[in-house]
């Protein structure tokens, strides 16, 4: 009852093909949850990617290459 006072929208899928709905079904299955449930939750964490332009805008410029931060990287990764 108490969703019924949410504002939630009802999201229909047209046209999914059987080896995508099979690969969501097995799992949900692995995660316990239903199709819907496991795919609203996917779903909710690839939209949270509308907010990256907007985070990104807001870090500070320090003008570091990114093949800079790259290489620290891969260096970083092969001394673990």
């Amino acid at each position: 009852m108490m969703l019924a006072l949410c504002d939630m929208k009802t999201l229909y899928l047209r046209n999914v093909p059987s080896e995508v709905s099979e690969r969501l079904e097995r799992l949900a299955a692995e995660s316990g949850m239903s199709v819907s449930a496991f795919a609203l939750k996917e779903l909710a964490e690839i939209s949270r990617r509308a907010d990256n332009p907007g985070l990104l805008a807001g870090l500070p410029d320090l003008s570091i290459p990114a093949e800079t931060v790259v290489v620290e990287l891969d260096e970083t990764r092969l001394n673990r």
